[in-house]
Formats: structure tokens, C-alpha cells, sequence
């Protein structure tokens, strides 16, 4: 069935009523508890926990009960069981292990060991969004498996967020599934996320959207610079990473550099963390990651599934992946001193309000296509129905092509083709979800169907 939009024959409205013309995201309840729920002291606690094993590197000691990267795993597994514990079943925990074989920063065999707790979805299980941080650590040298190394900011931070998310979840009962991930070696090469990624690809485990907690302990560089503690940077891609030569040559001649799916993830999360429940700003970056660099995010844009990366606003390079020193007055190393567990928690916050909208949300529709079977100045699309039971219906989503962000929406119902009376040649075309209680899926762009 299809459904002609007659209103907007008259073209584009201007910019005071296109900003009018989207609708504002809904607001659950039981996310508002859950984000009063997330603890700075409990964050505290646990990057004191972690500091305390002396080092994490990946090649430190794992049968040690107090020291090296072996304890920080079993003392992490422990606090999932015990959250899994309050879960009525729902949460599991697993440690994903695997030998790395020699390579890159790897000069002999080892395990290495992802601590995963699972949170299954009450409504579509199959539907799964991943958080992660890394709990390993290092120091100036690499290869230096002995020495000190706290990691505090790079990266307990991260791991503290995906804990304390893992701790307030465990007791509700989200609709998709959420899976909390401490992850390792990420400082040799990302093994560990690559593990966990390919693991869920060769699975079938359809990953609707990750987040990468890397670098998360502070607004306040601790280099003269101005404080910004409401403000957390998220590194989303535009281009796939995963894209094909054939679908690379479709998105030359389509214009959709924009619009790929981790740059619609980015747009999600921005209109629905981005709030005065969160206490923060997110700042889109419009980079796969920060300037040749990297984290565990890209393991999972490599299988072509959206991720994005969260990040502090400014790095102090002397407190990452430096020996603990100081030198002409200057304090160097990853020191839990500089990190703000306040601003961490509020890190926390928004990694909750994404990821509790993402799971209480449609999926992102699938298989959007523009009909290109004839030349017309109207634009159809059609879509694969959704399986959510309590869904409503879709909205069109559309905006001009200069636009960095959506401006107007057009509700359609509950079709899986609509008509418009626009070019697809002048603006940027967009389809998502809506389920009878107002939450949005993230937009869907669509392919051109031929």
C-alpha cells in the first residue's frame, strides 16, 4: 500500500520551520531512574580497583591474584556475576578467551580474554547493541610488561562506564539486547574487539550499533586550557568502512558520503543524549576516530556493523601511554589524579540514553530503497517491515543536501512503500520506525533500488 504526501508539493519550508518540523525524541520514564541511578563514588571505586592491579598489559601476568592483567579480568567478571546476580536471570556472563598467535606487539602465543556480560531483550532478543571499554593498560614502552602502569583515564574510564551501565541495566528489562563488554589488548592491536566482532559476524549476530568508551575520564586536559566538562566528542564515520568497490561506485553517483549507517547512529545518539537529563553535549566528529588513530569500534566497522567512539574533549598526551615520571616539573603518566568521576558519570549517562533508546526503539528499518525503475520528478521508497509488535507505523525523513542534519519528517503509517512529491535529485531521503509508545529507530538512508 502506498501513501501520497500531497503536503509537501510546495517544497522545502524555510529554516525556522524546518527545525520546527522535526519531532523531539521520546523520553522513558525508566531512563530518567536509571540515569539518576548512575554513581560517581561507584565509578570511583572502581577505577581505584583497577589502578591498584599495578599494570594491565596484555603480556603481564595472568595466574597472579593481585597483580597484572589475569587479576583485572577475574575482578571484573566478579562484579558482572554479582550484577548478572540481581538480573532475574536475564544477564549472563562469559569470559571470551582465545590465543592470540605471534604478531604485531604480540612476540609470543597468549590469551587473551574478553569479559562480556549479556543482557537479553524481552522483545526482539535477536536485535543487539554492544558497549565496550578495554581494560588492558601500557606504558611507553609497548613490549613493557612490568612496569606501573595505571590506566586510569586510557582506559579504567571506559571499562567504569560499561560496569556501572552493566550495574543499573541488570535490573530492567530492555526490548533488544545489550551486551557490556570489557575488552583486551586493544593497546597491541585491537585483538580483543576483533575477536568479539568476528565472533558475533561469523554468529549471524546482528549488531544494530556499537560504542567504543575509550579515553573517557576528564574534561579538563590538565594543560592550562579551558575545562569543558559538559562536552563529550563521538567519532562517527561517513563512509563505511566495510564499503565494497561496487557499493563505493552506487554512493558516487547517489551523494551519500553522509549518510552511512554509523553517521545516522551519531545523529541518534546526539538528538537523544544530548540533554539536560545527561548533563552534557555531545559533539559529533565527523572522523571514523581522531587524527590516524584508532580504538576498538573500528574491529566492529570492519564487519560492517555502525559503531561509533566516545572520547574526553581534549587528550593530555602525557598522561597516555607514558611511563610514571616526572620531568622538569611536569607529571607524566596515566594517574588517576587527573580523572573526574563526576564527568565520567555523565559520560555514563549518555552512553545510557543511547543505548536504553536503541534498545526500547524499532530496529532501524532494513532494505530501504528508492524506486529508480523510471524516470519521475516524485520520489517512492519502500522498506522491509519491521518486527517490533508494537509498532506503529514509519516516518519519511528528509533534508536538503546541504544539510547536516534532518529537517523535516512526514509520518507515512504503517506501509512499507510511500510516494512523495519531491525530487530525489534536490534532497536527502530517510526512513525510521515509530512503536506506539513515541521511540524512534535510528534513520535508515536509502539505496537506490536498482
Amino acid at each position: 500500500m502506498a501513501v501520497s504526501a500531497v503536503a509537501v508539493t510546495a517544497g522545502l519550508a524555510g529554516p525556522g520551520e524546518a527545525a520546527a518540523s522535526v519531532r523531539k525524541p521520546h523520553v522513558d520514564p525508566q531512563l530518567r531512574a536509571m540515569l539518576r541511578e548512575i554513581d560517581p563514588e561507584r565509578i570511583e571505586a572502581i577505577i581505584r580497583r583497577l589502578v591498584a592491579f599495578g599494570t594491565r598489559h596484555t603480556l603481564s601476568a595472568q595466574d597472579d591474584p593481585v597483580r597484572g592483567i589475569g587479576a583485572a579480568r577475574d575482578w571484573i567478571a566478579s562484579e558482572f556475576e554479582r550484577y548478572a546476580a540481581e538480573s532475574g536471570g536475564r544477564m549472563t556472563v562469559a569470559l571470551d578467551s582465545f590465543i592470540q598467535p605471534v604478531s604485531s606487539r604480540i612476540p609470543v602465543p597468549t590469551r587473551i580474554t574478553n569479559v562480556v556480560a549479556t543482557l537479553r531483550g524481552s522483545v526482539t532478543p535477536e536485535r543487539v547493541y554492544v558497549v565496550t571499554g578495554h581494560y588492558d593498560s601500557r606504558v611507553t614502552d609497548v613490549l613493557d610488561a612490568t612496569s606501573d602502569a595505571p590506566g586510569a583515564d586510557d582506559d579504567a574510564s571506559g571499562v567504569a562506564v560499561v560496569l556501572e551501565l552493566a550495574r543499573v541495566m541488570a535490573t530492567r528489562s530492555p526490548e533488544a539486547t545489550i551486551v557490556f563488554a570489557a575488552v583486551a589488548a586493544e593497546e597491541q592491536g585491537l585483538y580483543g574487539s576483533d575477536h568479539l566482532a568476528q565472533t558475533f559476524k561469523d554468529q549471524g549476530v546482528q549488531v544494530y550499533g556499537m560504542f567504543s568508551n575509550d579515553i573517557v575520564g576528564t574534561g579538563d586536559a590538565h594543560d592550562g586550557t579551558a575545562n569543558d566538562p559538559r562536552t563529550v566528542r563521538l567519532f562517527v564515520e561517513g563512509v563505511p568502512t566495510a564499503e565494497t568497490a561496487a557499493e563505493a561506485n552506487v554512493r558516487r553517483s547517489v551523494g551519500g558520503e553522509n549518510d552511512g549507517p554509523s553517521r545516522q547512529l551519531g545523529r541518534f545518539v546526539h538528538e537523544v543524549a544530548s540533554t539536560p537529563e545527561t548533563g552534557m553535549r555531545v559533539r559529533q566528529i565527523w572522523r571514523r576516530d581522531r587524527y590516524l588513530r584508532g580504538s576498538d569500534h573500528i574491529s566492529f566497522l570492519l564487519r560492517g556493523y555502525p559503531a561509533a567512539r566516545f572520547t574526553e574533549p581534549r587528550e593530555n598526551f602525557a598522561h597516555e601511554h607514558q611511563d610514571v615520571r616526572v620531568v622538569d616539573g611536569v607529571q607524566y603518566g596515566d594517574l588517576i589524579e587527573f580523572c573526574d568521576f563526576g564527568y565520567i558519570a555523565r559520560v555514563a549517562r549518555v552512553n545510557a540514553a543511547a543505548l536504553w533508546s536503541l534498545a526500547q526503539a524499532p530496529g532501524t528499518p532494513r532494505g530501504v530503497v528508492i524506486d529508480t525503475t523510471q524516470l519521475t520528478n516524485e520520489t517512492t521508497l519502500r522498506w522491509q517491515p519491521n518486527p517490533e509488535p508494537d509498532l506503529t507505523g514509519y516516518e519519511l525523513l528528509w533534508r536538503e543536501t546541504t544539510a547536516p542534519d534532518w529537517t523535516h519528517t512526514l509520518d507515512v503509517g504503517s506501509v512499507t512503500t510511500a510516494t512523495v512529491d519531491l525530487s530525489k535529485d534536490n534532497v536527502f531521503f530517510g526512513v525510521r520506525a515509530v512503536d506506539r509508545d513515541g521511540n524512534r529507530s535510528p534513520v535508515a538512508a536509502p539505496q537506490p533500488s536498482s
